[in-house]
């Protein structure tokens, strides 16, 4: 590992931090060296606040060190006014001589803009240190402005012989069929700790009646998305709280009640590229879909995915409603007590 790539990876630590908070915004780290020690360092905290240079700079406690300093951040320094000032301004006040980033910022009111300012102050800038894995932190937000959708994940539980619940009738509804057990389950609220939006379809709502949010480990909760055509699912379910925003597709009305928003779309057309267009408008980077297999299985023939997290439980149903069946590249695999977690990715 070079001196370069040294720094970079503590910049890519401190980057993690602000998983789960620093949504709609990417994740962002940066340190400041000087004569071979690092005398600053900061990370975007929050949405709305201070980004990660703003807050190394700020760190450093005898700022006329920065005019010998390098600075090094996993992206682009922002180019323009925002919720906050440009970054690249702040650097070429502080007469910082050298910037080392990891990737260029895709939004496109950055995209190169804060590079070239930099450069045009005659700040020497290099572009590329460890840029796979600052690229790979902030996928969320690559995916969002390149392919102008949120970054959808997968996710379902299947027995060992295949299937996803046994076969229910309506007094069997309102708890799911549990697969995997706690450490499974503590997991998956880890997971969406840190994703903006979790879906479901009206079946799995009808007969599980989840609440989808983050109970069993410290995190916000997603927005929680229910694909309900006829709007025929009951106000007494967990999704209609209004403990959370709730977005509901359907076809009937276009309505905002509380915390719940009804959401128009047609029917009659493919409706994951309708719903992925909506959330993209509203600023969801990303999104999980939960079930049930009707709708998994819609994402994943239309090939509208990027991971699929999927967890086999130590059981077997014999019978019942059958996984959806899915190809991807096995990126990573898990224990937990008798159950397994493996991570697709989409080719």
């Amino acid at each position: 590992m070079t001196t370069d790539e040294k720094y970079m990876n503590r910049c890519l630590k401190l980057a993690n931090l602000g998983a789960g908070s620093a949504s709609p915004n990417p994740m962002v780290g940066c340190v400041i060296v000087c004569n071979g020690e690092i005398i600053g360092e900061g990370y975007h905290q929050k949405h709305g606040e201070a980004h990660a240079e703003v807050n190394a700079i700020n760190s450093v406690k005898n700022p006329k060190l920065l005019k010998e300093s390098t600075i090094y951040v996993t992206l682009e320094p922002c180019a323009h006014f925002g919720l906050t000032p440009p970054c690249s301004d702040l650097i070429v006040e502080n007469q910082i001589p050298k910037v080392v980033i990891g990737t260029i910022d895709p939004f496109a009111k950055v995209a190169g803009k804060g590079i070239e300012k930099l450069k045009n102050a005659g700040i020497e800038v290099e572009v590329g240190v460890l840029g796979k894995e600052c690229r790979e932190i902030n996928k969320r937000f690559f995916t969002f402005h390149e392919k102008k959708r949120p970054y959808i994940i997968l996710k379902w539980a299947q027995t060992l012989d295949g299937f996803i619940d046994v076969e229910r009738t309506e007094k069997e509804f309102g708890e799911p069929t549990w697969i995997t057990g706690q450490k499974a389950l503590h997991r998956v609220h880890e997971i969406r700790a840190v994703e903006d939006a979790i879906f479901v379809g009206t079946n799995t709502a009808l007969k599980d009646n989840p609440s989808l949010t983050v109970r069993h480990c410290p995190g916000k909760n997603p927005v929680r998305i229910v694909l309900d055509n006829q709007l025929r699912l009951p106000e007494r379910l967990n999704l209609f709280d209004g403990s959370v925003k709730t977005i509901v597709f359907n076809s009937k009305q276009n309505k905002e009640l509380e915390n719940i928003l009804f959401v128009k779309i047609d029917f009659d057309k493919e409706i994951i590229p309708q719903i992925l267009d909506e959330l993209y408008n509203q600023n969801i980077l990303s999104a999980i879909v939960e079930g049930g297999k009707q709708l998994l299985q819609s994402f994943i023939n239309a090939k509208l995915w990027d991971e699929a997290h999927l967890f086999i439980g130590n059981k077997y149903f014999y019978n019942g409603i059958n996984a959806p069946q899915i190809s991807g590249k096995i990126i990573s695999s898990e224990k937990m007590e008798s159950d397994k977690l493996i991570i697709y990715k989409n080719r």
